[in-house]
């Protein structure tokens, strides 16, 4: 990929000393601000290539048609909640997150939310506190046994039930990407959301927030549960309606709950957090000294490999901004290959090569062109991805990325990212029809 020029970082929030340093090394002059309110992020920003925050400083439409000069926005954490992606795209503007900087921690806390639901835990050391000794009234439950629903089987799904399959938990799961196959190499079950929720005793959330997971949890949804299901929320605010969830609580249909994320942080409306069968967490997923050492570097490193023009790795958006400053530059190219000729078109977009389309199919996010590809071209079904994927792990190779045309008719072009390129293509006979791979 094409170098792209950060001269100039702005920390706006308390990120570990070693994003600052490694930054530095590299001639990056780096401001670390502070609490900054929003006027002043405004009259602030104008003078930076980069800003780096964790999940207080909201980078919203306003702050983004400020920043002059802003190429890079990144977030030190998964996800990137606080920051209005869409703006960001329109002005060009990369935006990056550590997507797997705090795994590990929020799955432990995870973990101990569920425990802690099963024994009554924070109840009882209250209890304690007050003079108590209330032996009866903390009666708990095993989780040897038990269902563990998990609704998201990405990397924090995958920790939580490696850690609770130890306690002897059964652990079923549901993730429209990551396909069966590989699920089950490591002890998750998939089905559909409407087989999973009858069946579980413990259920826990680790998707992102958007518009198909708003309310995932609500009050069609509790009434399919067990009764006295317990839940947990280490992913984001709202995925659980909160309204339902109360209700839930209160009929008895929710046994329990454990939540670190809400949709308004810190809550006004403490009718959760006041139940007594919540425990509640102010937002600690990624708070532990590992995770903010992990995302602080990660994010520095990041940005450094994308200044030097190595990779461009945690980027959620493709910019429509070219490297010259002019806008909407296509080149069309015909390639040939094995006697065949195949039509191309792409850019470059905020200094990154991309293919916007191969033949027919016009990818629905362009391409960007590095690392492991491989194209394939099929016909469109609910089970294409899945199948592909079922073929590459029995072969060793993972998928790290995934981009399909926005036509769904016919045969057409498939492009994923893939941790290693395949020996033999061949092995993908029983579901592409063609297939290639370079790596760049």
């Amino acid at each position: 990929m094409a170098p792209i020029s950060i001269k100039s970082v702005l920390i706006s929030e308390s990120v570990d000393p070693r994003c600052r340093a490694i930054l530095e090394e590299n001639g990056i002059r780096v401001t670390e601000k502070q609490n900054m309110k929003k006027d002043e992020l405004i009259a602030e920003i104008k003078d930076y290539d980069g800003l780096v925050v964790r999940s207080a400083t909201k980078v919203t439409a306003d702050i983004i048609n400020a920043a002059d000069n802003l190429k890079i926005i990144g977030r030190a954490g998964t996800g990137v909640d606080n920051v209005d992606v869409d703006a960001a795209t329109k002005k060009g503007i990369i935006v990056m997150n550590t997507p797997s900087g705090n795994t590990i921690s929020a799955a432990e806390l995870t973990c101990a939310l569920l425990m802690s639901l099963s024994r009554n835990v924070p109840q009882a050391a209250m209890s304690m506190k007050q003079g108590n000794w209330d032996r009866k009234k903390f009666m708990g439950a095993e989780l040897f046994g038990k269902v563990l629903g998990i609704v998201g089987l990405g990397r924090i799904g995958k920790e939580v039930a490696s850690r609770m399959q130890s306690f002897g938990m059964r652990t079923i799961g549901y993730d429209p990407i990551t396909p069966p196959e590989v699920s089950a190499s490591w002890g998750v079950e998939q089905m559909s959301l409407e087989q999973l929720w009858p069946q579980c005793d413990y259920i826990t959330v680790h998707t992102p927030l958007m518009p198909s997971t708003v309310g995932l949890l609500n009050d069609e949804t509790f009434a399919k549960c067990k009764k006295g299901v317990k839940v947990v929320n280490c992913a984001r605010g709202g995925i659980i309606d909160e309204a339902a969830l109360v209700r839930a609580l209160e009929s008895g249909q929710c046994g329990g709950a454990g939540l670190d994320v809400f949709v308004e942080e810190p809550p006004k409306e403490r009718s959760l957090i006041n139940h007594p069968n919540v425990i509640s967490c102010p937002h600690l997923g990624a708070s532990t000294k590992e995770a903010q050492a992990r995302c602080g570097e990660d994010i520095a490193l990041q940005i450094v490999d994308m200044v030097q023009g190595k990779k461009l790795v945690g980027a959620v958006n493709q910019t429509h901004c070219v490297s010259d400053g002019n806008a909407g530059d296509v080149c069309k190219v015909e390639l040939t290959a094995n006697s065949c000729s195949y039509k191309a078109s792409g850019s470059v977009q905020g200094g990154v090569p991309v293919l916007l389309q191969l033949g027919d199919s016009v990818f629905r996010q362009p391409v960007s062109l590095a690392g492991n590809l491989l194209f394939f071209k099929a016909s469109a079904s609910p089970q294409l991805l899945s199948s592909v994927a079922g073929l590459l792990a029995a072969e060793g190779v993972e998928i790290e990325s995934f981009s399909a045309p926005a036509d769904r008719a016919g045969d057409l072009w498939y492009c994923v990212g893939v941790s290693s390129l395949l020996r033999d293509l061949s092995a993908l006979k029983p579901s592409v029809k063609e297939a290639a791979q370079l790596s760049i």
